[in-house]
């Protein structure tokens, strides 16, 4: 770096000293004006509403995606497996694919000279079963591995919505689609991933050549072939280790677009709250249906408990309110049963109707999780709900014989 100096219109070196590098009436700038004249704003590699969009996605947005065909994917992946597959058909098939190619060639250097291929149909039909024959095969492993890859990834999808163009989307916004094309975190990880693909594919067909590059350069002695068969098994190899090594791209490939998927389908918090509101309902709605709730459960706790004959309790948590007529009912049945607030109800509707409370924590925890208001008890409740109803009877009777009762 040179110091330009207006009064000596020469220059000369800077000095440790210096503190601004250019000086005059152009050059009058300091280190930092430097910098932050250099400087690249970050903000052109940031999403739009990125800082809106702060959630992560739910599963009911997720799923609205799938259905959309939106979905997480390395399209690597699917050209990897789309080139590895196909060239090991090739490979395989490479003999008789070949002699396919002589019986073909003979057929029409032999036969087809003496034949018209306006008129005669059977030009036409040899050619098409000839073509069908050697590149049947090799389609067919090209759609299964594109089919096979895209299955592994997201599953079975069935959708026409990516087909259909929404002009409304991109028109208006093509000024951002430019910016999140080069500029953005996007477009940053394809730039250096064509860099690593080149580089892949170039290292391979160096250091092959390099292997094979004695063999290369007498082929000009040897016969057609010889040459053939060599430059055939190179470029099969060639073909083959750049698919695997594109096929190990592949998996931070995936990573990276599911992360980004993720990322670009953030929601905020206002379409969180919107979403809950549609799936789930509006909460001064359900506030409005619980309150209504309460209410019916209250009216039927009022009817239910003063007939009860007992209710057993945990005694804060649970609260279960038994009747028992020997005249209808095959058991005792449960005509009341509540947590917490619910159990203090219900117990306070017994105490003012002078039903019996009974504390059983393990009885009542038990009828509380297994039964229903309405149901009978279950068998295996017979002999401790027949000690409690016994123990309730033998009480009221001591009631009604006591003086004064």
């Amino acid at each position: 770096m040179i110091l330009l100096t207006e009064r000596a219109g020469r220059v000369k070196r800077p000095s440790p000293d210096d503190a601004v590098f250019f000086t005059g009436p152009v050059f009058d700038r300091s280190v930092s004006d430097i910098q932050s004249a250099l400087a690249i704003d970050l903000q052109w590699f940031a999403d739009a509403d990125d800082e809106s969009r702060t959630e992560e996605p739910t599963e009911v947005k997720l799923r609205r995606l799938r259905e959309e065909g939106q979905v997480a994917k390395s399209q690597e992946f699917v050209s990897a497996l789309g080139l590895l597959l196909p060239a090991l058909m090739l490979l395989f098939l490479a003999p008789s694919m070949l002699r396919t190619c002589v019986e073909m060639v003979r057929f029409f250097l032999l036969r087809a000279v003496e034949l018209d291929p306006v008129t005669d149909r059977i030009v036409a039909v040899t050619f098409l079963r000839y073509l069908v024959r050697l590149t049947a095969p090799v389609l067919a492993t090209a759609v299964a591995a594109g089919l096979f890859s895209n299955l592994v990834q997201t599953g079975f999808i069935f959708t026409t919505k990516p087909l259909t163009p929404d002009f409304t989307k991109i028109l208006p916004r093509f000024g951002q689609f430019f910016r999140r094309t080069l500029f953005s975190v996007d477009g940053v990880f394809n730039f250096f991933k064509s860099i690593v693909k080149m580089a892949i594919i170039g290292v391979v067909a160096w250091l092959l050549i390099r292997s094979d590059i004695e063999k290369l350069i007498n082929l000009q002695r040897a016969g057609l072939w010889l040459g053939i068969t060599t430059v055939a098994s190179l470029a099969a190899r060639m073909l083959i280790i750049s698919a695997l090594l594109l096929l190990l791209l592949a998996i931070p490939d995936f990573m990276f677009q599911r992360w980004r998927f993720r990322e670009r389908n953030k929601m905020s918090r206002e379409e969180l709250k919107e979403e809950h509101k549609m799936y789930e309902g509006d909460p001064a709605i359900r506030a409005r249906i619980r309150r209504r709730f309460r209410e019916i459960l209250n009216r039927n706790l009022a009817a239910a408990v003063p007939r009860a004959d007992v209710v057993i309790t945990n005694p804060t948590h649970y609260a279960v309110a038994l009747e028992y007529n020997a005249d209808n009912m095959p058991a005792p049945m449960v005509v009341a049963k509540g947590a917490d607030e619910i159990a203090a109800r219900i117990r306070s509707l017994a105490n003012r109707h002078e039903v019996p409370l009974v504390e059983n924590k393990s009885l009542a925890r038990a009828l509380y999780a297994q039964t229903e208001v309405g149901d009978f008890i279950p068998v295996m409740f017979y002999q401790a709900v027949i000690d409690v109803l016994v123990y309730v009877y033998r009480l009221s009777n001591e009631r009604r014989r006591a003086p004064g009762a």
